[in-house]
């Protein structure tokens, strides 16, 4: 076949490179997997998304009288990520095939879950701070924007960035969580523009780094047709 028209395989379910966590979340897999029940398959798991998602809103609700129920939200994102963590691995081991449906609703979902979160956390804030809540939307959906643009021009599913993946992405939104039932939302009028600041910093230096990477690509490609 030529090389026009070769078509490299989907690789949408292999991520390229691992976090500093991704060692101890093998064993995890290895211990949770097992214990899923026959009778519950990946796409069951998938869908448990939807629960958590409703989830963080409820509690989100609650939280905007009463903080104590911010523990409820981090719930839900350990739940989360639990499901997340076993249903990929669950789909693999068991040879369900639905490897294309889940990497589009498994990522779509991870997407309204992430809105929810960021939600719950405006439906808690102090009047004034509205503005910074649709900043920092902007920014965490632009990170998996790259993430899925990339994917297509490379076929390489990237989502870590120098040890930093979503693991470490969930413990930060639980912590941020534990200061919030802890000490309020006072700190709100500052700590969401720096949030902002640094998360748009580090937008727009993974943007430089794909950047470079695609334009090398089709530099190498364009070299190798002109000989």
């Amino acid at each position: 076949m030529s090389k026009s028209g070769s078509k490299a395989a989907f690789a949408g379910d292999k991520k390229v490179g691992q976090s500093i966590l991704t060692p101890l979340e093998n064993r995890l897999k290895d211990w949770l997997v097992p214990k899923v029940p026959p009778s519950v398959e990946t796409w069951h798991l998938t869908f448990t998304t939807i629960i958590w998602s409703a989830g963080v809103l409820l509690f989100g609700k609650l939280a905007s009288t009463n903080l104590s129920w911010m523990w409820g939200i981090s719930l839900m994102i350990v739940l989360q990520y639990l499901t997340d963590l076993a249903d990929g691995e669950v789909g693999r081991r068991r040879n369900t095939g639905l490897i294309k449906w889940g990497f589009y609703m498994d990522h779509f979902l991870d997407y309204i879950f992430l809105c929810c979160l960021v939600m719950a956390g405006y439906l808690i804030a102090p009047q004034g701070v509205e503005f910074w809540f649709v900043v920092l939307l902007v920014i965490v959906s632009a990170f998996m924007v790259n993430s899925f643009l990339s994917f297509s021009a490379t076929n390489e599913f990237e989502i870590y960035h120098y040890g930093f993946g979503p693991t470490e992405t969930r413990i930060v939104f639980i912590a941020i969580n534990t200061w919030i039932a802890i000490y309020g939302t006072d700190q709100f009028y500052w700590l969401l523009p720096v949030a902002c600041l640094i998360t748009g910093a580090g937008l727009v230096f993974n943007t430089w780094q794909i950047h470079q990477k695609l334009w090398q690509l089709d530099m190498d490609n364009k070299a190798a047709e002109s000989n």
